[in-house]
């Protein structure tokens, strides 16, 4: 049995509520339970050096942790580069960059900031699942200006944890159980249930591939059911 008394395969409660931010091109509170992350898109009339006069556009991320998003002060040393912060950021970026045609964007930035306000484990794919809906929302503004002659997404991205937790393989780990599992993973998944990205550990012992096939199979359970919380957000 679960902490949370949940089913193996039951999201918790996921929530989206878009338009959150009155300057940003693209914004959404998204919730996993007791998890909650502001996304934010902003969409900049320039790109990194290494794009410029290439024709092309760019997504980025920026993820960060609000200093009492956890059970203790979080401390944030400016001048101390904080690993996992940019390792999460990275994923959230490949993850979104995977589903838009940064050709048809012109030489435009699109920077999506994930910001935790309280964290229950899964915040690295709550980022991913409300970063996509913050940017689809800020492409909708730009088609709407005539920015771009076309859409430029070229479908939908959400993320889910899996794991193992006293044996048994389970979706959507909240804290207790993260802390404690024997394994955790992330899956990346777009709206085809094609992977864009597992993350995987064993925190003990090992895992099978029998055990992986049994995760994935949950997380498209569970991303059919995010691709739908994300669509009646994005259309309003």
């Amino acid at each position: 049995m679960r902490p949370s008394n949940r089913s193996p395969s039951q999201l918790r409660q996921v929530t989206i509520e878009t338009n959150v931010n009155a300057y940003a091109e693209g914004s959404c509170l998204v919730k996993f339970g007791n998890t909650h992350v502001l996304c934010t898109a902003s969409v900049e009339e320039k790109v990194p050096p290494f794009l410029r006069n290439k024709g092309t556009g760019w997504i980025s991320a920026e993820y960060n942790m609000l200093a009492r998003s956890t059970h203790t002060r979080n401390s944030r040393d400016p001048s101390k580069p904080n690993g996992r912060n940019i390792e999460i950021q990275r994923l959230i970026g490949r993850s979104l960059r995977s589903v838009i045609d940064t050709r048809k964007l012109g030489e435009r930035q699109i920077t999506i900031d994930c910001d935790v306000l309280q964290a229950d484990g899964g915040t690295r794919c709550a980022s991913i699942t409300g970063g996509y809906v913050a940017l689809a929302i800020a492409v909708k503004k730009i088609l709407g200006k005539n920015l771009v002659k076309s859409d430029i997404l070229t479908g939908a991205v959400c993320a889910v944890s899996c794991g193992i937790f006293n044996g048994e393989v389970i979706t959507d780990l909240d804290y207790v159980e993260d802390s404690k599992c024997e394994t955790d993973c992330n899956f990346v998944i777009n709206k085809n249930f094609d992977l864009i990205e597992i993350q995987g550990t064993a925190e003990q012992g090992a895992m099978s591939f029998a055990q992986v096939s049994q995760m994935y199979e949950l997380a498209k359970k569970a991303a059919a059911e995010i691709f739908e919380i994300q669509r009646k957000a994005i259309e309003g």
